[in-house]
């Protein structure tokens, strides 16, 4: 151990010249992958970690087998409804890739089997598919798939009814897509082939005899990443321009796919919005106007620039608005108070107002799939740092709740185990600063307590309490975990 020397990568003077600015690098080479010398340095750190650890690998064997034997192996999804279908992806005993499935009509009814990932992953070191998009007809599926591990998806189109793939092979995309209407028109994001931004939106007919494409919008601002989505109410297709700061959309009818987008606001610096759509309106989730927590405006569908907006949700300056759900029926807001997650659920006629009961401290709770625009079914997801995750169903027409699916942990595993508190600690400059514990309970919390803190705080990215299995090794050899609610995400609103 002492005599070891770990590598030292060379240093090669790279100019970046960006901006009217230049920058050097001088370990820029590394990013070449197939370079003899990069393999040869990659090599050597392995090998430098493999001796430096070598003392551990029958405890780190131990380890594996122990994480490993908690987790099910043959598990499937929560099966959800939409156009007719009940999907589900499950995995089997022994096979590292999922096999996605769907049913018509009812969950008893004879699977059908879209993707086995076990069968496509064959001869590939690495496969990933992504991006499972039906056509609206149900005869059609785009999907996306990465054997390199680059984030640069091949997207590709499957005929349900024969069972055999169309021509269609884009390569360099996100791996999302959206259909229009006509079930032939497809809409997708293009990634940079150097820096992987997402940056042009382009348009492709499945039935054309090639790969040919049509550019509709490309971001030329480097700063700014692009993406295509549709409304859940499926009558409108969105490009979004993201940046820090600043979020841009634009639109048009989702049965009428080759016509051109319209801005539904140009964008101005520091104006961050997303646009939901339901009937006559479009539902502005803002920041307009210094609404620093976020607001929910509104705006006719043929007026839709800044002016014509009105407030349909205020601002609160001590609740954080996170999310907005769109149902026939029913609008979901997802709500963040002294940094705790809440769903509160309104009728759009203003009768019924309320949060669904929540008990706890450090949790995690969010609204999950909800692809059905009709029902008046919602469906969230709780967890805790005690509590394996859950999916549960709540009918918004008669208060009914179901647990559908809880995460079963195997083993001997128990909750009742475990304890876990929010704590505040007091930052330099006054402010309390929340913390979520967990240990095991006949672990003595004194000052010789082993304890794993961890934080993050940047880019208004909130790290929520969850449950881990892998943490219960931990627990269970006298340590105390703890995730510290640092500025800089949105745990205590922004």
């Amino acid at each position: 151990m002492k005599d070891l020397i770990p590598p030292t990568a060379d240093q090669k003077p790279h100019q970046h010249k960006i901006h009217n600015d230049i920058r050097m690098d001088e370990y820029f080479w590394l990013k070449e992958r197939e370079n003899p010398e990069v393999i040869d340095y990659l090599e050597r750190e392995n090998d430098f970690y493999a001796k430096s650890t070598a003392h551990t690998v029958d405890f780190q064997n131990d380890l594996f087998e122990e994480m490993k034997a908690r987790i099910k192996e043959d598990d499937s999804s929560v099966p959800y409804f939409y156009n007719g279908y009940w999907y589900v992806s499950r995995y089997e005993k022994g096979k590292e890739y999922p096999i996605h499935t769907r049913k018509k009509g009812s969950i008893d009814a004879e699977e059908e089997i879209l993707f086995d990932c076990n069968e496509m992953a064959a001869g590939h070191e690495y496969f990933r598919l992504v991006g499972i998009s039906i056509s609206p007809d149900n005869t059609k599926a785009a999907f996306a798939v990465d054997t390199v591990s680059r984030r640069q998806y091949t997207m590709k189109v499957k005929d349900l009814v024969s069972g055999t793939y169309l021509d269609t092979s884009i390569e360099n995309t996100t791996g999302g897509s959206v259909w229009a209407k006509d079930n032939e028109t497809l809409f997708y994001t293009q990634k940079n082939p150097v820096t992987l931004r997402s940056e042009a939106i382009y348009r492709h007919n499945i039935n054309s005899t090639s790969n040919e494409t049509t550019l509709v919008y490309e971001e030329k601002d480097d700063t700014f990443s692009v993406y295509v989505m549709d409304s859940k109410s499926e009558d409108y297709i969105f490009i979004s321009s993201y940046s820090t700061l600043t979020t841009e959309f634009q639109y048009i009818k989702a049965d009428a796919p080759l016509s051109e987008f319209k801005f539904i606001q140009k964008r101005q610096r520091g104006l961050e919005y997303s646009v939901s759509h339901f009937e006559d309106y479009f539902y502005i989730f803002t920041n307009a106007d210094d609404a620093l927590n976020y607001k929910i405006m509104r705006t006719p569908v043929t007026k839709t620039e800044r002016p014509n907006w009105v407030n349909y949700i205020d601002h609160r300056s001590d609740v954080l608005l996170e999310d907005l759900e769109m149902f026939k029926e029913y609008m979901v807001l997802t709500e963040r108070e002294n940094g705790l997650s809440k769903i509160r659920i309104q009728t759009w006629d203003g009768k019924k107002d309320f949060y669904l009961p929540i008990d706890g401290e450090t949790y995690t709770l969010y609204t999950s799939t909800n692809v059905d625009f009709n029902t008046t079914k919602l469906r969230y997801s709780f967890n805790s740092l005690t509590t394996p995750s859950s999916a549960l169903e709540y009918d918004m027409a008669t208060g009914e709740e179901k647990v559908l699916k809880q995460q079963e942990v195997l083993g001997t595993f128990d909750k009742s185990n475990y304890t876990s508190a929010r704590l505040w600690a007091t930052a330099e400059d006054g402010v309390k600063i929340p913390i979520s514990m967990v240990h095991h309970k006949d672990t003595e919390l004194n000052a010789d307590t082993p304890i794993l803190l961890y934080a993050y705080g940047s880019y208004g990215s909130t790290i929520d309490p969850n449950f881990s299995t892998t943490r219960l090794s931990l627990l269970d050899r006298g340590f105390a975990y703890a995730i510290a609610h640092v500025r800089g995400g949105e745990y205590m609103g922004r």
